[in-house]
C-alpha cells in the first residue's frame, strides 16, 4: 500500500538504490509510475506491505516500508529485487552495480568508478573528509542524518589511502 514517504515512521527500513547514470526527468516521472504501482501490489506473507520511495538527485531510488506494519521477509525483499532489474532492463541502466562511488562534490554529485576513487583517495585529490554517499544505512532516520557522510564515517574508509 503506498503512502507519501514524509508520512512513514523515522524508522522504517529502506533500500538504496543508485543508478549508475543520472535519470533523465521523463525517466523519474516513468519510474516513479512503476514504483507507485510496485509498492502498492507488494506484500509479505500476503499482507500489504505500507511503503514509499523518493528518487533523489536524479540517480538513487529509495525504497521505503513501515515494518510496524508489516516487516520484510525474504520473498519481498526478491519482489523487490525483480523489480529494480525490471528498472534496469526497461531503462537501460544498472542500479545493482556496486564499483560506482557517488560523492557529493561542493553541492554536485559525481559518479566514480571504484578504482578511480582509490586511485583519488590515493593522490589526495579526495580525502578522508570528502563527502559520499553510503547507500548501506537502513532506516529512513538515517536517511536524513548519515547518508551523506565523509568517507571516514562510511564503508568507504575500508578502502585505504
Amino acid at each position: 500500500m503506498f503512502v507519501p514517504a514524509a508520512t512513514l515512521p523515522a524508522d522504517s527500513r529502506i533500500w538504496i538504490y543508485q543508478a549508475d547514470r543520472n535519470l533523465t526527468s521523463e525517466e523519474i516521472l516513468k519510474i516513479g509510475e512503476y514504483a507507485k504501482g510496485f509498492i502498492n501490489s507488494w506484500t509479505a506473507h500476503q499482507q500489504d506491505i505500507k511503503g514509499s520511495f523518493e528518487i533523489r538527485h536524479h540517480l538513487f531510488l529509495i525504497l521505503m516500508i513501515d515494518e510496524d506494519h508489516a516487516s520484510a521477509s525474504g520473498c519481498s525483499i526478491d519482489k523487490s529485487i525483480h523489480f529494480i532489474q525490471k528498472l534496469e532492463k526497461e531503462f537501460s541502466l544498472s542500479f545493482l552495480n556496486r564499483q560506482i562511488i557517488a560523492i557529493n562534490n561542493e553541492g554536485e554529485v559525481k559518479l566514480i568508478k571504484r578504482n578511480i576513487f582509490e586511485k583519488m583517495l590515493q593522490s589526495g585529490e579526495l580525502s578522508e573528509d570528502s563527502i559520499v554517499f553510503n547507500n548501506l544505512i537502513e532506516t529512513k532516520q538515517d536517511l536524513d542524518h548519515n547518508w551523506q557522510v565523509p568517507v571516514r564515517n562510511s564503508w568507504h574508509s575500508a578502502i585505504r589511502f
